[in-house]
Formats: structure tokens, sequence, C-alpha cells
């Protein structure tokens, strides 16, 4: 039974996770300029957050999803700003300075961001809520062992998508020399700015 919960919550984690929206360029982006290790960390921040979202929605904690869910202001506000700052910094990096920032500090800040941005989008924990009570999946509370599964398979399911996009990105890498990685950089900062704007704007 378990086991079965357990698949569910992985099918639900990689579909959430596999639309390339902004954490998704922003992990190609680190992986091609800072190296696989850098995107797979960016990667599993945003699965961390996937994970606390569906323990939000797998143990029926209602109030804490209605809390957040009044929030979005705030967090379509935070999350816009945050999103512009990354995406201004993203456009005027230059490549060798940005090769240099995958060690250390540089991994905690690629979690921690993009754990970040992950939690201040509302959307994610609507979706979540929304398809667990569409699957007959909410408030699982009747059983923590249960809910405890569902959980960690949308973690996993979440963090395999990360995996296998960062070893695709990341066979790539080779490819590019400053000139290209300048222009990722552009056309990424382009894209993130962008996002956040919409962001900003649909508020």
């Amino acid at each position: 039974m378990e086991i079965s919960f357990l698949l569910r919550g992985l099918l639900i984690g990689f579909s959430i996770a596999a639309p390339v929206g902004p954490i998704g360029v922003l992990c190609i982006r680190r992986t091609l300029a800072d190296g696989r290790m850098a995107g797979l960390v960016s990667g599993l921040g945003a699965a961390s957050a996937d994970a606390l979202y569906g323990c939000i929605a797998g143990f029926g904690l209602a109030f804490i999803s209605n809390f957040l869910i009044s929030q979005q202001f705030l967090l379509h506000l935070v999350g816009g700003a945050f999103l512009c700052y990354l995406g201004v910094k993203t456009l005027l990096a230059k490549p060798a300075e940005q090769a240099a920032t995958a060690k250390g500090t540089g991994l905690l800040g690629a979690y921690a961001s993009t754990l970040f941005l992950t939690l201040t989008n509302p959307m994610t924990i609507l979706s979540f809520v929304a398809i667990f009570a569409g699957l007959g999946l909410a408030n699982t509370g009747s059983s923590y062992a249960t809910a405890g599964f569902l959980v960690l398979g949308v973690f996993t399911g979440s963090a395999l998508w990360w995996l296998l996009l960062v070893g695709g990105v990341g066979l790539f890498k080779d490819k590019f020399n400053t000139r290209g990685m300048q222009w990722v950089n552009r056309i990424s900062g382009v894209i993130i700015l962008g996002f956040g704007l919409f962001a900003l704007f649909k508020i």
C-alpha cells in the first residue's frame, strides 16, 4: 500500500518539476556556467520546496495552505522582485567570474536561492493541493506512514527530474566557449527577468 503512494508521489513530483520555468532556466544556466554539481544543488533546492509543500498537502495541513494562499500578493511581490534581481545579475555576469563560485558558499547559495524562489511561488502550493485533492490523496493524516511515503515520493520524483535535466545539459557544457557562455548568460538573464516582471505585473 505504502509503495503505491510512494510511486504516486514520485509521479506527482516529477510532473510538477518538469515544466521549464524560471527555476529550470536557472539550473540550466548554472550547470553550463558552474558545473553539474551547482545545477544539481539548485535543483535539489526546488525539490526540497516541493517536498515541503507535499507535506502541507499530504498531511492535510489546510490552515498552512490557506495562509499561504491568502498571502499570494506578498509572495508574488517578493518572488517577482527576487527573480528580477537574479535576472539582471545573470544578464550582467561574466563567465570567468561565475565559474569560481561553484564551491563552498556558492553551492549553499545555489540551493537556498531555488528553495526560496519555489517557496515564494503560490502556484506551487495550489498545484499540490489541487492534485492531491483530485487524486483523493489529501488529508492522509490518518496514516502518517502513508503521508510520509507520499512526500518521499514527491521529493524523489522532483529530484529525479533535476538529475536528468542537469545530466543532459552537462553533456553540452564542453561545447560552450567564453563567448557562447556570455550568450547563455544574456538569454537566461532576459528569460528570468521576464518571469520576474510577469510575476510583478500579475499582482
